[in-house]
């Protein structure tokens, strides 16, 4: 069995200006090193209040424990090429058989909440997760050397960003597995799980178990920044094992990139050092 765990760092420093430097420091130093190896690290004090995970993670129960036919309400809207990428969904092609609803943030044409339970439109959990997205965002940004507020001026469309509860069947004799293996194509990702457990990443070949922390947020960095810096800081490979016996219940917030954005890897870490670039440059949208 493997004995290492992913690092948790505390982020109050962050939240007291000029007070605690040599915490900030330490934490970049953290951050920095988890992004480098594996991608994968968790947070506290990371300003989402605690009262709201868990009344977000019993709304989710709520929700999934509905009769299929009240789920159905929430379905994604019709009319297009494809349904929009938001409200409830159990892809009938997929042999994980799992369930999800996906919040799209207010502002957004793609605006989805389900109104059972109605409680879904009075938490401003994605209003949170938002304000710590732009905190980690900025602590990457430094972590990387680029100048200051660079990613925040370059991911200045927040009308992507989405909210998913995601509701796993426990395990079978056949089936456990309840996401294969992947890495996700945003800029990075923020996961708060129940006490079931499940999600683990990959270190050194080794499948690591992400404890599940009640006050804690695990951040998993993706493709996005993973290209911008040319393979400096990786993208996280990760999977969730499904329990036995029971459901397991999480919440994925996917801080993202407008469809129209241009990714390529930037010149700090190509042509500014000698570099080339391991990537072509694409539109995010083809993506």
């Amino acid at each position: 069995m493997v004995s290492f765990s992913i690092p948790t760092v505390d982020l109050s420093p962050f939240f007291n200006e000029g007070v605690d430097q040599d915490g900030k420091k330490k934490a970049m130093e953290i951050i920095a090193k988890a992004c480098s190896d594996y991608a994968f690290f968790q947070v506290v004090n990371h300003g989402v209040p605690l009262s709201l995970m868990t009344r977000a993670l019993e709304l989710s129960k709520t929700f999934f424990e509905l009769p299929i036919e009240e789920k159905l309400q929430s379905s994604p809207c019709s009319g297009g090429p494809r349904p929009l990428p938001a409200g409830y969904n159990r892809p009938e092609h997929s042999a994980e058989k799992n369930e999800y609803l996906v919040i799209i943030p207010p502002g957004s044409s793609f605006n989805v909440y389900s109104t059972n339970p109605p409680d879904f439109r009075e938490i401003q959990f994605i209003a949170h997760f938002t304000k710590t997205g732009l905190l980690v965002e900025s602590i990457l940004n430094e972590c990387l050397g680029l100048p200051p507020n660079f990613l925040k001026e370059y991911n200045d469309d927040r009308s992507g960003d989405a909210m998913a509860a995601l509701c796993y069947s426990p395990a079978t004799d056949t089936e456990n597995n309840g996401i294969s293996d992947h890495e996700d194509a945003n800029c990075f990702t923020f996961v708060f799980q129940d006490e079931t457990g499940g999600l683990e990443v990959l270190k050194d070949g080794d499948w690591i178990p992400v404890t599940p922390t009640e006050d804690a947020i695990v951040v998993n960095i993706n493709d996005v920044i993973q290209v911008l810096s040319n393979n400096k800081f990786k993208s996280a490979t990760h999977k969730v094992v499904k329990p036995t016996g029971r459901n397991r219940h999480s919440y994925a917030f996917f801080y993202t990139l407008a469809g129209y954005k241009w990714v390529e890897p930037l010149p700090q870490f190509t042509k500014e050092i000698g570099e080339p670039p391991k990537y072509r440059g694409f539109v995010y949208k083809e993506y």
